[in-house]
C-alpha cells in the first residue's frame, strides 16, 4: 500500500517544482525536499488550518521523514475536519500497518474496500449484495457519508425510496455540501409522492451547486409532475444550457409537450427531429449486419425498455409477450432488454416469456448496440419513447436491421434510424403521419392489449343506486388535469346536481398537492364536499376503488390508457373527448375496440351532455355496468391471442420487406 497524495494551490506547485530542480548536492547541503515541503505545508496551514489536503500532503511528507506518529496526527487532523476523506482514510491505514496496528488499520481501510465493493455490485446489477457491502461499510465507519449515499442509490434501484431518502438524509447530514446526496433525495422524495418536499432538496442541491445540471433535470421533473409546465421547462432549459448535449432533458421536454393543448405539430416534429439529428451525431450506425435475408425464418425479436416490470407498459407488455411465446413458436424468439432494474413479479414473468434477458444498466450504448448486434436480433423494438429510462440514442446506431417504436410513447421519437411506429386506424388518422419521422404501420384493430390483473376482484353493482348521486372519477397522474380539463370537469359536476369526483393520483401523498387541487375547483365554484381526493395505495386497494365509482371522465389532451382499461375490467365506462393528434385518441381507439362508442364525446359541449345523459339513465348504467367486464375481455384490448396474431403478422412483413430491399441491393 501507498499512501495517497493531494494537489495543493497552484502557488506552492511552482515551490514543489523548485525543490526539484535543486541538485543532488544542493539537497544535501542544506535541507531534503521533504523537509521543505513539511515547511510549505505547515505555512499553508497557518493560513487555512481547515485545508485537509495540506493535513494529508503534510502527513505523507512526514510518513517519508519517518515521523509516523506525527504523520498519524496530520491524518487524524484532516478526518476531524471531513470524516469521510477517504485519502486520509486509507493513508492513515498505511500508516497505522506500519507500526503494527493492523485492527485499527483494517478499519480505516476495510470500510472503503466494502463501499468500493458495493459498488462494483451496483453496476453489476447485483442489487441486494451491493446493499449488504455498503452496510458493512457502514458498520465499520457509520459516518462514511459516501457509503450512506450509495446505500442511497442502491436502495432506491431497489424501488425502497423511503429507505433510500433516509440514506440521503444521513449523508447530506454528515455533508451539507453533498449536492449530489440533496439531489438524489429530491428523487426519492419525488417517488414517494413527496413532491414539495422534493423541490425543496434540488433547491438545496442547486445552491450549494448552481451548474448542478442533474439538479436542474430533476427540479424539472417534480415540477411537471405538480403540472406547473412553465417553470418545469425553464428548469430543463436551464440544465440543456450547462450541458447542450443532455439528451435526457431533451427527453422530457419533448416528453411533457404532451401534456399542454395547442401544441404545433411542427414545431413538436422540429425539436423531435432536432433530438434525433444529436443521437445521430454521437452514433456511429451500422449499415450492414449477418442478419440471414430469408424471409421466413425463425425471427429475433428484441424488447428495449425500463418498464418490464410493474409498470403500465409491464401491464400491457407481459400478456402479449406470454402470447407471442406460446403461439409464435418457431416463428418468433423474444430477447428483453430492460434498461432499468426490473426484478419484481411482473418482470419475472416477462423474463420467462423470452428466450435472453440482457439487462443494459451501466451499458454504454455503444457496448448495447454490439451486444445486441451480437444476438443477431432481426427486429428491435422500443417501447419507451421519450419517458423515463429510455434508450432512444442507442437505436441511432441501428443495431438490428429493422427497427420499431410501440407502446410505451404517444409522438414521434425523432430518431430517423427507427423505421416504423405501430398505430392502428382509431388512433392516428393518415393526415397526422407527416409529423412523424417513422412509417406508420396500422395493426388492423388496435395498438394497445391489455393483461388482465390478478387481483381477485368482483364487479359491484352501480354505487349511484346506493348512494342516491352519482360518482365521477379519475385515477389519472395529475400532470393530465390541467386548467381546461378542471373547467370542463366542474361543468359536468353542475350538469349532474349532487354528484361527486374521486380523484386518485399518486402526487396526492402530500396534504399541500390535495388541497391545491380542490382549491383549483373550489376557484369555479364546486364545493370541496363534492371532492374526494385520494393518495395512491397498492394496486388491489387502487383497482378496488373503482366499486365506489360509476363514471370515468377521461383527462385531455393526455388521455389515461391503463386507468381507463383498469376501469372498463372493473366495470366502470369511461368517458373520453376525441382528438385530432396520436396522443389524444388513445381513449378512442381503447373504447371503440371496446364496442361503447357512445362514450367518445367529439366536443367539450358534446362531453358534457353525454356525461350528464349517462349519469340520468341509471338502469342503462347499471346493466352496462353488470356485464362490461365481459364485454371488455372478449374484446381485443384484452385479448392477447388475438391481439399477438395480428402482431406477429405486423413483424412478419416488416422484415420481408427489409429482405426485398435486400435482394434489390444485390442485383
Amino acid at each position: 500500500m501507498k499512501e495517497r497524495g493531494i494537489g495543493l494551490f497552484e502557488r506552492f506547485r511552482s515551490v514543489a517544482r523548485n525543490l526539484q530542480r535543486r541538485s543532488t548536492t544542493e539537497r544535501s547541503e542544506v535541507r531534503t525536499p521533504i523537509d521543505d515541503g513539511v515547511t510549505t505545508y505547515r505555512r499553508v496551514l497557518e493560513a487555512n488550518p481547515c485545508d485537509v489536503e495540506a493535513h494529508v500532503n503534510l502527513g505523507n511528507a512526514l510518513k517519508d521523514l519517518g515521523r509516523l506518529d506525527a504523520a498519524m496526527a496530520s491524518y487524524r487532523s484532516a478526518l476531524e475536519i471531513n470524516p469521510d476523506f477517504e485519502v486520509a482514510h486509507y493513508n492513515l491505514a498505511v500508516v497505522l500497518r506500519d507500526v503494527g496496528q493492523i485492527d485499527d488499520a483494517m478499519a480505516h481501510d476495510f470500510a472503503e474496500a466494502h463501499a468500493n465493493l458495493g459498488n462494483i455490485l451496483r453496476n453489476l446489477g447485483r442489487l441486494d449484495d451491493a446493499v449488504m457491502s455498503y452496510r458493512r461499510a457502514l458498520e465499520i465507519r457509520p459516518s462514511f457519508a459516501e457509503a450512506h449515499y450509495n446505500l442511497g442509490n442502491a436502495l432506491n434501484d431497489l424501488s425502497q425510496p423511503a429507505d433510500a431518502a433516509a440514506s440521503f438524509r444521513r449523508a447530506a447530514e454528515l455533508r451539507p455540501d453533498f449536492a449530489e446526496a440533496h439531489s438524489n433525495l429530491g428523487n426519492a422524495l419525488q417517488d414517494l409522492g413527496r413532491l414539495d418536499e422534493a423541490v425543496l432538496s434540488y433547491w438545496r442541491a442547486l445552491e450549494i451547486n448552481h451548474d448542478y445540471q442533474e439538479a436542474y433535470f430533476n427540479l424539472g421533473s417534480a415540477l411537471q409532475d405538480l403540472g406547473q409546465f412553465d417553470a418545469a421547462a425553464e428548469s430543463y432549459r436551464r440544465a440543456l444550457e450547462i450541458n447542450p448535449d443532455f439528451g435526457v432533458a431533451q427527453s422530457n421536454l419533448l416528453f411533457m409537450h404532451n401534456y399542454i393543448a395547442g401544441q404545433d405539430s411542427q414545431t413538436l416534429l422540429s425539436e423531435a427531429t432536432g433530438f434525433g439529428e444529436l443521437a445521430a451525431r454521437r452514433a456511429r450506425p451500422f449499415t450492414a449486419w449477418s442478419n440471414v435475408p430469408a424471409a421466413d425464418r425463425c425471427l429475433r425479436v428484441g424488447f428495449v425498455s425500463g418498464d418490464l416490470r410493474n409498470h403500465p407498459v409491464g401491464y400491457f407488455a407481459e400478456g402479449v409477450l406470454a402470447s407471442l411465446s406460446q403461439e409464435a413458436s418457431g416463428r418468433l424468439e423474444l430477447f428483453a432488454y430492460p434498461t432499468h432494474v426490473c426484478g419484481d413479479a411482473v418482470a419475472e414473468r416477462i423474463r420467462a416469456s423470452c428466450s435472453g434477458w440482457r439487462s443494459l444498466v451501466g451499458v454504454s450504448d455503444e457496448s448495447a448496440a454490439q451486444l445486441i448486434r451480437e444476438d443477431t436480433i432481426d427486429i428491435l423494438i422500443d417501447l419507451s419513447g421519450h419517458t423515463a429510462h429510455n434508450r432512444l440514442p442507442l437505436f441511432a446506431w441501428k443495431p438490428a436491421p429493422v427497427q420499431a417504436s410501440w407502446l410505451g410513447y404517444f409522438a414521434t421519437t425523432g430518431i430517423a434510424a427507427i423505421d416504423y411506429l405501430i398505430a392502428d386506424p382509431w388512433t392516428l388518422p393518415e393526415s397526422e403521419e407527416a409529423n412523424f419521422t417513422e412509417k406508420i404501420w396500422r395493426l388492423p384493430e388496435t395498438r394497445l392489449c391489455f393483461t388482465p390483473p390478478n387481483e381477485d376482484l368482483k364487479v359491484t353493482s352501480l354505487c349511484a343506486l346506493r348512494n342516491g348521486y352519482v360518482t365521477f372519477a379519475s385515477f389519472n397522474h395529475l400532470s393530465k388535469i390541467n386548467d381546461d380539463v378542471v373547467a370542463l370537469w366542474t361543468r359536468v359536476l353542475e350538469a349532474v346536481p349532487g354528484s361527486r369526483l374521486l380523484l386518485k393520483a399518486k402526487q396526492f401523498t402530500e396534504v399541500s398537492v390535495r388541497q391545491r387541487v380542490i382549491e383549483r375547483f373550489t376557484a369555479w365554484g364546486i364545493d370541496a364536499s363534492r371532492l374526494i381526493v385520494e393518495r395512491p395505495v397498492s394496486r388491489g386497494t387502487y383497482l378496488a376503488a373503482y366499486q365506489q365509482v360509476d363514471i370515468a371522465l377521461d383527462p385531455f389532451p393526455y388521455p389515461g390508457g391503463t386507468t381507463t382499461v383498469e376501469a372498463l375490467w372493473m366495470g366502470v365506462p369511461v368517458l373520453t373527448l376525441t382528438g385530432d393528434r396520436f396522443l389524444s385518441r388513445q381513449g378512442v381507439g381503447l373504447l371503440m375496440n371496446v364496442g361503447l362508442p357512445q362514450w367518445v364525446a367529439v366536443s367539450p359541449d358534446d362531453y358534457v351532455a353525454r356525461a350528464a345523459l349517462h349519469a340520468k339513465d341509471l338502469n342503462r348504467l347499471a346493466e352496462l355496468r353488470a356485464g362490461l367486464r365481459k364485454q371488455a375481455l372478449e374484446s381485443p384490448i384484452f385479448d392477447t391471442r388475438r391481439f399477438a396474431h395480428h402482431f406477429e403478422i405486423a413483424l412478419r412483413e416488416m422484415w420481408r420487406r427489409w429482405c426485398h430491399q435486400q435482394r434489390g441491393a444485390d442485383l
